[in-house]
């Protein structure tokens, strides 16, 4: 790794210095030629200078690139079989600089008897291309561009998913499309379905995608039958870049600021150097020939076997405290595009490293209710690197791209806690947790692009590759009790349960897809396009898990002694060596399990324009899906899936003005447990206070959708809609809680039946309408609104439960995002503030002695302000997240009012995170 590191920064290093020694002196113009109907790419189009030889045809993408211009104004002509000529004049272009000019392109009327030439000026086409890409989407979506997310604070995907309308960001990661968990959502990237990140949910964590890398987002609301059938919220398609406009080396250096945590005492477990670089050295994992699970507790090793495989750990139980760095970001992009043959190929190629290393502390972590009263000191270290390479070559009306990423996240967290728990003889506890979690992703995806005839008729097939691990080489929690007020703190290890043993779990899962998907123009109604496809995806998912743990001998005329030891000696070496500890082990053959699934899909639509103002996309999809599940216990009865689903869908458009359209949509989708939640793994978590176990009978769910909107486009890049939506359940996917016992279980079940219904506001607008000043025609304010409600029956399992009905979990009854942009000084200056607040949900759902916990709502104002520099070339921001920095507040609820069994209170959790403040300085070769 470090090897490729060092040639990767030597290339960018050699390309900096050349383009710095070689400074360009012409522009050039590049853009799309889109259909102004359908928003359709067109592939062999004629965009050239009016009155030159300089012309270029159209690619596979509709893309066009005009070079070698002197700096100056020109006249851009179009021309296309079956479509008006159209010139643009006022096109302007610089040195050094790449001009985009997007066209829409004008069907010919079949009456007229000349050719009519329609002229526009280049403010004026900006404007109708944009109109025509965001009036055309043939589903409900919403999206952000690459433009919007570089005016913003955000430094991952999560962030910037939270500015979508009836989007919200749950952990800071996870994605929550109109009110509906992390389950009833997919992603996919670059075209290539991505997987769970997660071992214990089905979920994809959003904040190790940059945003730098970004080229856009789409979340569409509304199926199709080419997008995947398994989402109910929202399909998240992520695309990374990868032919640029022109040659650039970009470099990024940020520095942060965290008000509780920067320069502050930080505490941690052992840290080796190369976790600086989110790569763990080894140290904390087993050895190889450590013994296994029967050597263990068959009680097969002798004494010295016992003792050198215990020195084998590693038993460094010092707190370290430092003093907590700034967050620190470094970024490095190179893009290069090359022109090749007289046909003016284009070969493409970005490449992306990024660095972030960040070190948060949550001083005050309060747990009080029932029988608890627990306050904590969290600190968290986590580093993230990340590369991105992307290739493609487009020639001719063919585009071939192989796109990778990589990235790796190390998330190590120390816990102390303190305080006590009625349910024990303790008066008062010290635990302590040592938390490293170790999570890799690497992607890579091959795709085809190709178009036939005059016509836009294309092929187009993707092959696809993922690694997925999760990693947790040792996680130790240890706790001293105290028994007797003012007594000493003993601790606790003479026996072994999952509360306190050390844990080693390993996932690593690979996922292999392809699809292929052919679209064809056809004579039927005014204008229809027929799209066909197949795909398969093939998912195979390897975990184990090995609960350890050290059993002092109680015995031993010297244990006491030894349990009185501070947490850095306790498992010193001396004591070990003198046999005073045991190696004992949880044995429980369900804690490893293999898993595979094999989803096989195929699908017909048409996309038809049955004349001026109506559009219809309707069809079918059809997807057949096999799971296996099976864990190392014989007797466990193997989890099988077999499902054949019939998806149809119909989306349709009605145009009412050439601004405003009128759409309705209905689709039957599916969501699918995940391998997590069949799999009988029962997992300890130490946060949660409570143990997640997964159900072997789960069901897939199958969901009816409903939705229709208004959307209005006053002017480019501005809009108001209003959307409504009904979605309703057969066997919704939920957990449950089973919390008679001292400690509890969550698992999961499928309820009989569930619905979900809503609206949405959306208004991006321009305040020029307010007073015709610069200022005010240089802010753009803009909000969105979403409001939902959801209700599902718990389980009739015999158990009573305090709440018989409830709204899903993580469904908010409404989400709140809103801002305002300013321009100033032709475009250097930049400003944006932006705000967030969701309404109470359920983080944390109910059983039979606790009511469910709600998360409380938080106000969320962030603010950039940005301002170019060195010719334009360099950037200056300075950035602010959470700035009021609210509390987040977790706390048991029943019909809207605290929940108080006894003893403490009702506070499941409430902390802060402190506010984040960022300089950062970007620069473009």
């Amino acid at each position: 790794m470090k090897k490729i590191v060092y040639a990767i920064s030597t290339m960018a290093l050699i390309a900096l210095l050349f383009q710095s020694a070689h400074a360009q002196t012409t522009g050039k113009i590049t853009g799309k030629v889109i259909d102004q109907k359908t928003s359709e790419t067109l592939i062999g189009a004629t965009v050239s200078i009016e009155g030159t030889t300089n012309g270029a045809a159209t690619d596979v993408d509709g893309h066009y690139v005009l070079n070698g211009l002197r700096p100056g104004k020109y006249s851009v002509m179009l021309r296309y079989m079956g479509y008006q000529t159209k010139v643009i004049s006022d096109v302007e272009v610089k040195a050094g600089a790449a001009t985009t000019l997007d066209i829409a392109a004008v069907p010919a009327q079949s009456t007229a008897l000349k050719e009519v030439v329609i002229k526009a000026t280049y403010r004026q086409e900006s404007i109708g291309a944009l109109y025509a890409i965001q009036k055309n989407s043939t589903s409900i979506s919403d999206g952000i561009s690459s433009e919007l997310i570089k005016r913003s604070p955000d430094k991952n995907t999560s962030d910037v998913l939270k500015r979508v309308s009836g989007t919200t960001i749950q952990d800071n990661k996870f994605v929550v499309v109109r009110g509906l968990s992390d389950r009833y959502n997919t992603a996919s990237l670059d075209g290539a379905p991505l997987p769970s990140t997660e071992p214990n949910r089905k979920a994809f964590s959003f904040d190790i995608v940059p945003s730098n890398l970004i080229d856009n987002i789409v979340i569409s609301k509304t199926a199709t039958p080419d997008l995947p059938g398994d989402f109910a919220g929202g399909n998240v398609q992520i695309l990374t870049k990868d032919i640029p406009d022109q040659n650039f080396v970009t470099i990024g250096i940020s520095e942060g600021y965290n008000t509780q945590s920067t320069f502050k005492d930080f505490k941690s477990g052992y840290r080796s150097a190369s976790d600086y670089f989110a790569f763990d050295d080894g140290s904390r994992k087993l050895a190889r020939n450590f013994p296994t699970t029967d050597q263990i507790s068959l009680r097969q090793l002798t004494p010295n076997q016992v003792i050198q495989s215990i020195n084998s750990l590693n038993n460094n139980f010092t707190v370290y405290n430092n003093k907590a760095l700034p967050t620190q970001s470094y970024q490095l992009t190179i893009g290069n595009v090359k022109e090749l043959g007289a046909n003016k190929n284009r070969l493409g190629t970005t490449i992306a490293l990024t660095y972030r290393n960040s070190q948060i502390i949550v001083p005050d972590y309060i747990q009080q209710y029932d029988s608890y009263n627990y306050r904590s000191q969290q600190n968290k270290f986590s580093t993230n690197i990340g590369a991105l390479a992307n290739i493609a070559y487009s020639f001719g009306k063919n585009k071939i791209t192989f796109k990778n990423l990589y990235n790796r996240i190390l998330d190590d967290q120390f816990t102390y806690r303190t305080g006590s728990n009625l349910n024990t003889t303790t008066t008062d506890n010290r635990f302590y947790a040592y938390d490293m979690l170790e999570k890799g992703l690497f992607k890579s995806t091959l795709e085809g692009e190709h178009g036939f005839g005059e016509k836009s008729t294309k092929l187009k097939w993707n092959l696809g590759y993922s690694n997925i691990t999760n990693d947790q080489p040792d996680q130790r929690k240890v706790n001293y009790a105290q028994f007797n007020q003012g007594g000493d703190y003993i601790a606790q290890v003479t026996n072994l349960t999952k509360e306190n043993a050390r844990l080693f779990s390993k996932l690593n899962e690979n996922i292999y897809s392809g699809k292929v998907d052919f679209s064809l123009p056809v004579n039927l109604f005014k204008q229809s396009t027929l799209k066909v496809g197949v795909n398969s995806q093939y998912r195979d998912r390897v975990f184990n898990a090995r609960f350890l743990g050290l059993v002092i001998n109680s015995n031993d005329p010297n244990s006491e002694d030894v349990r009185l030891r501070p947490i850095s000696t306790l498992f010193g070496r001396n004591a070990i060596n003198a046999g005073l500890y045991g190696l004992d082990e949880i044995q429980n053959l369900t804690d490893r399990y293999n898993a595979n699934s094999w989803t096989n899909a195929g699908y017909a639509m048409l996309d038809s324009k049955m004349g001026d103002k109506v559009r219809l996309v309707y069809g079918l999809r059809v997807e057949k899906f096999d799971l296996d599940l099976a864990t190392k216990d014989p007797t466990a009865q193997k989890v099988k899936l077999n499902n054949l689903d019939f998806l149809p869908s119909l989306n349709f458009t009605y145009s009412l003005t050439q601004k405003a359209n009128l759409r309705a949509s209905y689709a039957r989708t599916i969501a699918r447990p995940e391998f997590r939640e069949l799999a009988a793994f029962s997992y300890y978590d130490y946060e949660l206070l409570a143990t997640v176990q997964g159900t072997p009978s789960l069901k897939r769910t199958s969901i009816d959708n409903a939705d229709l909107r208004y959307e209005f486009y006053p002017s480019a890049g501005q809009i108001f809609s209003v959307s409504a939506f009904y979605k309703r359940f057969q066997n919704a996917i939920e957990p449950t809680i089973e919390d008679r016992n001292s400690s509890p279980t969550i698992s999961y079940f499928n309820s009989k039946s569930a619905y979900v219904y809503g609206f949405e506001l959306e208004a991006r607008k321009s305040l020029e309408f307010i007073d015709d000043t610069k200022f005010l025609k240089n802010t753009t304010a803009y909000a969105n609104l979403s409001v939902n409600r959801s209700r599902i029956t718990n389980p009739d399992d015999g158990i009573v439960r305090l709440e018989k009905q409830r709204p899903l979990v993580g469904q908010s009854p409404y989400v709140i995002n809103a801002g305002i942009q300013h321009t100033e000084l032709n475009n250097k200056l930049s400003l944006n503030v932006l705000y967030n607040r969701l309404g109470k949900r359920i983080f944390l759902v109910g059983g039979s002695n606790y009511a469910s916990v709600w998360e409380q709502p938080r106000n969320v104002l962030d603010f950039q302000v940005g301002y170019k520099v060195l010719k334009s070339r360099g950037e200056i921001k300075l950035s602010g997240s959470d700035i009021l920095n609210p509390n987040y507040n977790f706390r048991y609820e029943l019909d809207g009012k605290p929940y108080v069994i006894s003893g403490q209170g009702y506070t499941y959790r409430q902390y802060a995170m402190g506010a984040n403040y960022s300089l950062s300085f970007n620069y473009t070769f």
